[in-house]
């Protein structure tokens, strides 16, 4: 029968099968605290974005949404779902903590939540940087590796998942660079704010990510500590990683628009005028989507002028 406090272990051990070793209700009450930490962070960012204009809230919401998103990974791991029991490689029976695998629990909804929210914690950085279009996707599509091969390494029970931890830190190193060297170069050129806030979350964010590879050792690949430590030390890190790396970032932007950037967000409220005054040309204070003058590389214009070649736009 089910009695007071946290009755989520016992109420899902119907759902799925469940590994010999697997989290606690101390893992599991953690769990919990880091997504209700997930979840104020989150509305914390979301009224934060209303002390700015519309067309300057896109980091407001890039921070909430990978806020959010952890808040539900969070919430499934609590409630011990998510999770598949995987033959442990390393048994370790003279070690107490781990001692009583045969198999261990390993949270697919944690690879779920960073497949989602790790590309949007690098969107944050890159675009504050001014880094090019194709430099963001090829820099995604290394996060995704990273994560991917984390995932399936985790799933492997044989020597073959440290081949998968291998492709991952290869994947790992390749952000690394284009953070601290290309990333870098473009924000020096765009100097001030921008710059400042880049080089202190960029900086921070990429010293927590190589610890992440350090608790994947310890844990879905070593077996060496138990799912609660497991829980405890990823929690850790997820928490500097996402509401402190993003209360580091709002606040770095706080004086920094999007044009200064270079990032051409198009304010909608006024496309009734444009659409009835189709000759009136662009609003004064009103910019066109797409990349703005700096992004792209040298060749692109200063912000505010046209680019070599083109002629501005006129009004007929």
């Amino acid at each position: 029968m089910a009695g007071p406090g946290n009755q989520a272990l016992n109420i899902n051990s119907v759902v799925a099968q469940h590994a010999n070793l697997e989290i606690t209700n101390h893992g599991s009450d953690w769990y919990y605290a880091v997504c209700a930490l997930m979840g104020v962070a989150t509305l914390i960012f979301m009224g934060l974005s209303f002390r700015k204009p519309q067309g300057d809230r896109v980091f407001h919401y890039i921070t909430a949404g990978v806020t959010g998103v952890a808040c539900i990974a969070y919430f499934a791991m609590g409630s011990n779902l998510g999770q598949v029991p995987i033959q442990a490689q390393f048994v370790r029976p003279g070690n107490r903590w781990v001692r009583p695998a045969g198999t261990r629990e390993i949270f697919y909804a944690r690879y779920v939540d960073w497949v989602i929210t790790t590309p949007l914690l690098l969107v944050d950085l890159l675009l504050t940087a001014g880094v090019p279009t194709p430099t963001i996707l090829i820099t995604l599509l290394a996060d995704e590796i990273m994560i991917v091969t984390g995932l399936i390494g985790a799933l492997t029970r044989t020597t073959y998942k440290w081949g998968f931890w291998t492709f991952g830190m290869a994947a790992l190193f390749f952000i690394a660079y284009e953070l601290l060297v290309d990333a870098r170069r473009h924000a020096s050129r765009l100097g001030g704010d921008a710059k400042r806030t880049f080089l202190l979350c960029g900086n921070f964010l990429i010293f927590i990510w190589f610890l992440y590879p350090v608790a994947w050792g310890l844990s879905e690949g070593g077996n060496v500590i138990h799912p609660d430590g497991e829980a405890v030390f990823y929690g850790v890190l997820d928490i500097l990683a996402k509401p402190v790396f993003g209360f580091l970032l709002i606040w770095g932007h706080r004086k920094i628009s999007t044009s200064q950037l270079g990032l051409r967000i198009r304010d909608r409220s006024h496309i009734t005028s444009e659409k009835y005054n189709p000759g009136s040309g662009p609003h004064d204070g009103v910019q066109t989507e797409g990349p703005g003058g700096n992004v792209g590389g040298h060749n692109a214009a200063p912000i505010g002028h046209p680019a070599v070649g083109h002629p501005a736009h006129a009004n007929v």
